[in-house]
C-alpha cells in the first residue's frame, strides 16, 4: 500500500508540534469527515480519541495521531477477515456496480489463490456484455486460472455459474470465482438476478462467501452501494480496489461502520501481484502514518 493516502498527510500537519486545543477536536473531525470517513464515524472517533486523551492526561496533539490509530486497529480487527474457503469446491459470488475493477479484481483474486497453493475454476457469468467475458478469459490466462465460458451469446448467468460449479466439483478444483454483471443497484429486477444465481449454485454446493467490491475513489457512495447489495445479495465482505496513491482511503471505516461488514482484500494497482488479504494493523498504519 502507497504510503500517500490524503488522510495521513493532513493529520501530519494537524497534529505537528501542537498542544491540544478546544479547536483541535473540531480540525480532527473536520479532517475525518473530509477523508470520506463518514460524519457518524468521525464524530464517534474523535469521542472516543478525546476520552483516552484525557484519561492519560496528554496534551500534545501528536500523540493524538497514535491513539487514533489503535482505535482504527481496535475497531476493523472486532470484524473478522478470514475468507471462508473451507469447503471444496469453495464457491465464492463477485458483486458490484460498474467500473469498480470487479473483471480486474477476479483476476487478481484468482493469481492471490494460485500463489497459495489453490486451484481455481472462474466463471464468466456476467453474460450480458461480451467484452466482460472477453476481458476475464484474458484475466484468467494471466492468473494461470480454469475458466468456464458462456456456450452461446446471452446465456443465462446462472446456468453458467452452475457449470463452472459442476466442472470444478468434477475436477477437483478447490475454489470457484462467479463474475456478474456490473449491476446498478437501485434496479430491483438486475438484484433478482443475483438470487437466481446464488439458487442454482446451491444446488449443487453452498456460496462460501459473496465479495462486493468497492472502488475507493467513490467516497460515501460507496455506502450505499453496500447496503443495496447487502439487502439483496447475502454480502459477506468488501473487497476495495484502488487504494493507490491517489485514493483516499477514509470511506472504507464509513462503509464498514454503517454496513457491519468486513473488508476481505484490497487491490492497490494494475499489476496481477496486486491483491492483499486485509490487515487491520497496516491498514490503519498506511491510513493515518
Amino acid at each position: 500500500m502507497a504510503q500517500s493516502w490524503s488522510l495521513g498527510r493532513a493529520l501530519q500537519n494537524l497534529f505537528a508540534d501542537q498542544t491540544i486545543t478546544e479547536e483541535t477536536w473540531q480540525e480532527l473531525e473536520d479532517t475525518l469527515v473530509l477523508a470520506d470517513c463518514g460524519v457518524e464515524w468521525s464524530e464517534d472517533a474523535v469521542s472516543r480519541v478525546r476520552a483516552e486523551a484525557e484519561r492519560i492526561g496528554t496534551t500534545k496533539a501528536d500523540l493524538l495521531r497514535d491513539i487514533l490509530r489503535d482505535h482504527i486497529e481496535e475497531e476493523l480487527a472486532e470484524k473478522d477477515s478470514t475468507l471462508t474457503l473451507t469447503h471444496r469446491p469453495a464457491v465464492v459470488m463477485v458483486v458490484g456496480v460498474n467500473g469498480v475493477g470487479k473483471t480486474t479484481t477476479i483476476g487478481k483474486f484468482a493469481h492471490y489463490l494460485i500463489r497459495a497453493g489453490r486451484s481455481v475454476m472462474i466463471a464468466a457469468a456476467d453474460t450480458f456484455r461480451a467484452a466482460a467475458v472477453d476481458q476475464l478469459a484474458i484475466w484468467a490466462e494471466r492468473a494461470g486460472a480454469a475458466i468456464t465460458l458462456p456456450e452461446k451469446d446471452g446465456q443465462d448467468p446462472a446456468s453458467v455459474a452452475f457449470q463452472a460449479v459442476q466442472r470444478a466439483t468434477n475436477e477437483g478444483i478447490d475454489i470457484v470465482l462467479i463474475d456478474t454483471a456490473g449491476r446498478l443497484h437501485t434496479k430491483a429486477g438486475l438484484m433478482d438476478e443475483l438470487h437466481k444465481v446464488r439458487r442454482v449454485i446451491e444446488k449443487l454446493q453452498p456460496v462460501s462467501e459473496v465479495l462486493l467490491v468497492l472502488d475507493a475513489t467513490t467516497g460515501q457512495n460507496g455506502v450505499a452501494q453496500a447496503q443495496a447489495f447487502l439487502d439483496h445479495a447475502g454480502v459477506t465482505g468488501l473487497v476495495i480496489t484502488k487504494l493507490d496513491g491517489s485514493a483516499k482511503g477514509g470511506f472504507v471505516l464509513g462503509v464498514m461502520n454503517q454496513t457491519n461488514l468486513p473488508v476481505k482484500l484490497i487491490g492497490t494497482g494494475e499489476t496481477l501481484d496486486d491483491m492483499a488479504g486485509f490487515s487491520p494493523g497496516q491498514f490503519a498504519k498506511t491510513l493515518i502514518g
